[in-house]
């Protein structure tokens, strides 16, 4: 049967990313979707992948191959075309994904209202954006698709040419035919041109207000999109033949009045996107970039620069007049940014004229008018002048610095009172600096300066705390204060790389010279470094220590005392003052027992299980659960309390028990009534505590820290001699130690069928899951990683490609990815068929009841899941393998160890085969490493401390001790 709707996919040298693309459209809510990939001649695998595909998907994934690449997107789609067979036809590109429901809401509205052509949203994702950093998605020209619309043609609506993307479009197979429309092969932005055509030639077009493409930019890497290479002249060049074509275009059709409006989206948007991305390139370059434009636009209908908007107008205007400096400033000036005004101003018979020179003729006056933009009312630091550096060097042990200001339409007259004042500031803390004096002169339209000083007596930073430092010159003009930032600009010598010595009041370990760097908005900045083998350890180690941020806090409370005074009342430094002071005074409550797991993070782990052991014992006991952020997850028949608040240090202040697998707040001192019971959180492959290089050899700091922590123990957990030896060695422990395996493992052991809650439990998460297909489940839960600058790794990535999984495995496996509470999963789109994020379960324990398999790396979950005595896969990629621990974890490894994807689809293909060689080494780990565990833990513990505690309890009753 024909299908409704074709998505052609084009591909080079894409194989990673070529099966997700493809899984957006297989993964579409519209049945009847054809997929054709086109493979442009790749050399890196893409046409096997593509094989692989069609292979999987017989009927609905076919797979083209070109015998030579293009060099572009047009032949590869033409060919898509002609290949598939659908009533309508979308494309794709191999890098990108479309929404979900796009195949369905496109062809819908065009079924609906006979539409040649449907466009949708497109969302510009940001991929390599920092975490945290906004505008991640980006709609492409949202303003056109607020509400659903259809036109009869494009006349009716000219500004449908600002979307010029042919991949948010559904097209009508016949309407193609018809018309005979495809892609211009021998150039780039083909898009451009044959988006122009189709709405040229569509009797009716329609827009939807759905998102329908997902364009994934990646901005930060060596292979940019063809889209994003703006720094190749030739790309350049085809962006204006693409556009001249479309001129010819509009001018054989007698559409002149479309053309002018494809022009005005020329200048309003191409154009821009060139020259806000001049900075920094080479004056060369620029040079030739801005001799081309100016030859296009000498070909544009004049009417176009007063049609156009006020400030790209400008721009493109002054480039073909040849005022570049005037052309540049205006592509950069954003008025809702606050913007520094880069570009001259001169006033002509009461009017206000953008550029350096008198406007010539009629039209320039119209379009070089700013007098609406109030540059000659507002104040003057306001505008915000630009600064221009023309000198920095070191001479003689001193540092010569000079450049000139902006005097906007001269408004520092030649008898201005003038002063000026270099400022050097740590970025983190601007009320922290420098000033040199500078000299300041008159010089008509500008003003000149220059300032000389000796930088190791007069910048004196911290060294570990103030790495970046920013450079303002203060101007006073007349009394009024003028900041301005200095940057580079025509004319400016090299500003980079110019170090300037100076004498750090702490140390030099982290730094003995600042040396200069121009920002991405082109300003001059200074980085704090040094020459020494200490000194980019050292730097390191102070971004990471938050010193900073601690001490701008303290500033502004002392800016706010009214604020500086609540804050004070209810810090943690004075809630543990109070609690070692008086509320450790306060008489303990028999029976009550506060429970924290992973710092309050959840409801799991060792104190979980004591704490359910007590419940089915009955004990009088008054349980507490602290959380860190949110009660969501906790007992609803247990106490709750906020970590940190005044309740939670109250509690801990009367409590008799106290029950965690971390540590309590460090400096809260334990009083004798009360017992701290140490489950801890699993046995030790790592090295510990003081067996750390970074503890044993760092600061003594610390190593009191962790001395203060683990002497509060009055019992602590251990599963085998191993931890006794290792574990409680490294972190010191000289409590006592119970032999009695941990509590969280008395399921493993056990099973679940005597323990209804923890079956119910188990079987609700199977289903929220979705593991009732017969399919095995994979648990990978590896350990916190470091990246290679030794930063948290944040983002767990799947150990293998989803796609790989998919087809090698996904038969027969689904894999439950859980990564250390720590971090978050981050699966890719489309994976969920093969793989679940289980970050979000709180207890690791049903989780390893439910899976029939673990991979981890040298994570302790290894001891525990031995006891379950199903396989396990150490994958150690990246050189984990090399991670120094107690023992030697090949030798010992209850599995085998994958270094490679290849190598882990191997072994988890081969679980059953292997299970012959490693069942038996598997056994032994686990009698080794859990000689302890024999399902009594949590009785034990109970047994031993609260039921031990009751004749106590009562005694204190007759002699009328208790509270």
């Amino acid at each position: 049967m024909r299908p409704d709707l074709s998505v052609v996919v084009i591909a080079y040298n894409d194989a990673r990313r070529l099966p997700h693309a493809v899984g957006s459209a297989l993964g579409q809510s519209l049945g009847g979707v054809e997929t054709v990939i086109v493979d442009d001649a790749s050399t890196d695998g893409t046409a096997e992948v593509a094989d692989r595909l069609a292979a999987a998907h017989p009927g609905r994934v076919r797979a083209v191959h070109l015998p030579s690449n293009s060099g572009g997107c047009g032949r590869p789609r033409n060919a898509g075309v002609e290949a598939s067979t659908g009533r309508y036809v979308m494309f794709l590109d191999s890098d990108d994904l479309l929404d979900r429901h796009a195949c369905l809401n496109l062809l819908g509205t065009a079924e609906d209202t006979g539409a040649d052509l449907v466009s949708g949203r497109c969302d510009r994702i940001f991929l390599d954006l920092p975490p945290g950093a906004r505008e991640r998605v980006r709609p492409w020209y949202p303003w056109l698709y607020r509400r659903r619309a259809v036109f009869g043609s494009l006349e009716e609506n000219p500004r449908l040419l600002y979307d010029t993307l042919s991949t948010n479009k559904a097209y009508r197979r016949s309407f193609l035919q018809e018309h005979g429309l495809r892609f211009v092969e021998d150039l780039h932005y083909e898009d451009l041109l044959f988006t122009a055509e189709a709405y040229l030639a569509a009797r009716r077009t329609a827009l939807i207000p759905h998102r329908v493409y997902n364009w994934l930019v990646r901005e930060r890497t060596p292979a940019p999109s063809i889209s994003n290479r703006r720094a190749e002249l030739a790309n350049f060049a085809d962006r204006l033949e693409i556009h001249r074509r479309i001129d010819m275009l509009f001018a054989l059709r007698g559409a002149h009045d479309l053309g002018r409006a494809k022009d005005v989206k020329f200048i309003n948007h191409d154009l821009v996107l060139y020259l806000r991305e001049m900075r920094g390139r080479d004056l060369g370059y620029q040079e030739r970039l801005l001799d081309l434009a100016a030859g296009y636009l000498a070909e544009l209908n004049p009417r176009v620069f007063e049609e156009a908007n006020t400030l790209p107008a400008i721009a493109a205007y002054l480039v073909r007049e040849g005022d570049h400096a005037g052309a540049l400033a205006a592509a950069e000036y954003a008025p809702e940014k606050r913007p520094e005004l880069r570009a001259r101003l001169v006033e002509r018979d009461g009017r206000v004229f953008w550029g350096a020179g008198r406007p010539r003729g009629a039209l320039g006056r119209r379009v070089l008018d700013v007098t609406d933009f109030g540059f000659h009312l507002r104040p003057l630091k306001d505008l915000r002048p630009a600064n221009t550096v023309t000198e920095l060097e070191m001479r003689g042990g001193r540092v010569r610095m000079a450049g000139h200001v902006l005097n906007p339409l001269d408004r520092i007259g030649p008898d201005a009172g003038l002063s000026g004042t270099l400022e050097f500031r740590d970025r983190r803390r601007r009320a922290r600096g420098s000033k040199v004096r500078a000299r300041v002169w008159h010089e008509g339209d500008r003003l000149g300066w220059a300032a000389e000083f000796d930088p190791v007596t007069t910048i004196r930073p911290a060294g570990l705390i103030d790495p970046v430092w920013d450079v303002r010159l203060r101007l006073r003009v007349d009394g009024e204060d003028v900041v301005t930032r200095l940057g580079e600009g025509r004319g400016s010598p090299r500003l980079a790389g110019v170090a300037l010595p100076v004498r750090p009041r702490l140390t030099r370990l982290a730094g003995d010279r600042l040396r200069s760097y121009v920002t991405g908005g082109g300003h001059l900045a200074f980085t704090l470094e040094g020459g020494g083998p200490w000194a980019r350890p050292a730097a390191a180690a102070a971004r990471r220590v938050p010193v900073a941020r601690a001490v701008r806090r303290a500033l502004r409370r002392a800016r706010r005392p009214g604020r500086s005074v609540r804050r004070t009342l209810t810090s943690r430094k004075t809630k543990v003052a109070v609690f070692n002071r008086v509320l450790s005074r306060l008489p303990v409550r028999p029976g009550l027992s506060v429970f924290e797991s992973q710092l309050g993070k959840q409801y799991s782990d060792n104190p979980k299980y004591v704490y359910r052991e007590l419940r089915r014992a009955g004990l009088p006991v008054r349980a507490v659960w602290s959380y860190a952020s949110s009660p969501e997850g906790f007992p609803r028949d247990a106490e709750l309390v906020k970590r940190g608040s005044w309740a939670y240090f109250l509690a801990l202040a009367r409590a008799e028990f106290w029950i965690d697998n971390q540590g309590y707040p460090d400096g809260l001192r334990k009083r004798p009534e009360t017992t701290y019971i140490q489950t801890w959180h699993g046995s030790a492959f790592k090295l510990m505590g003081l067996d750390q290089p970074r503890l044993k050899g760092g600061a003594a700091a610390e190593r009191a820290r962790l001395r203060r922590m683990v002497d509060r123990y009055d019992c602590f957990l251990v599963r085998s001699g191993h931890d006794a030896e290792t574990l409680c060695g490294g972190l010191g422990v000289r409590s006592e130690l119970l032999p009695v395996g941990y509590p969280r493992n008395d399921p493993l052991v056990n099973g679940v069928d005597g323990d209804p809650e923890l079956a119910a439990e188990v079987a609700a998460l199977r289903a929220c899951l979705g593991l009732g297909d017969g399919r095995r489940a994979v648990l990978y839960a590896p350990t916190y990683m470091t990246g290679p600058k030794g930063r948290p790794v944040r983002l767990l990535e799947p150990p293998l490609d989803p796609e790989v999984f998919a087809r090698e495995l996904g038969d027969e496996f689904v894999l439950l990815v859980r990564p250390h509470y720590l971090c978050q999963a981050n699966l890719p789109p489309g994976s969920h068929a093969v793989m679940r994020d289980v970050g979000a379960v709180p207890d690791v324990t049903p989780l390893l009841i439910l899976a029939d398999a673990l991979i981890t790396d040298h994570s302790s979950i290894m001891f525990d899941f031995a006891l379950l005595d199903r396989p396990i896969v150490l994958h150690l990629p990246d050189g984990r393998d090399r991670v120094t621990g107690y023992f030697d974890l090949e030798r010992h490894a209850p599995g085998p160890i994958t270094r490679t994807e290849d190598e882990l689809v191997a072994a988890l293909a081969g679980l059953n085969g292997a299970e012959a060689v490693h069942a038996a080494r598997r056994r032994a780990f686990a009698a080794r490493f859990g000689e302890h565990d024999r399902g009594t833990a949590a009785r034990a513990v109970v047994d031993r401390y609260f039921r031990a505690a009751e004749p106590q309890r009562h005694r204190g009753k007759r002699n009328g001790r208790t509270a």
